[in-house]
């Protein structure tokens, strides 16, 4: 390196690889919904007893998480937004479970590809 140059200037197509191998913008975007939603201290208890239970109903998470009836519908609501829990309607109730697919996807989304 010359006396004229920095360690912060780049030669062009020296790092492409790595530069190239990294999230478009979309996919950021839509990994980072699913993260953001799991940042909640609450969600993420939630989203753990959801996932221990394979599916549970909204009334069974109230005790555990000690809230009430609607601000488990609004981390419920988040959650499912975000992909990673679906739920479906039975009676006054709904049941939930984990996306395993949407799970995978975020499991996998920093990893490096060949």
């Amino acid at each position: 390196m010359s006396s004229s140059e920095t360690a912060t200037e780049v030669t062009p197509g020296c790092c492409g690889s790595a530069i190239e191998a990294g999230l478009t913008e979309a996919r950021a975007t839509e990994l980072a919904a699913g993260f953001a939603a799991l940042a909640d201290p609450v969600r993420l208890r939630l989203f753990s007893l959801v996932a221990a239970a394979g599916e549970i109903c909204s009334c069974d998470l109230q005790g555990p998480l000690d809230r009430s009836q609607p601000t488990i519908s609004h981390h419920t609501k988040i959650l499912a937004e975000a992909g990673l829990i679906t739920g479906e309607k039975r009676g006054r109730w709904m049941w939930w479970s984990v996306a395993s697919d949407r799970i995978a996807d975020l499991r996998g989304s920093m990893e490096r590809t060949s």
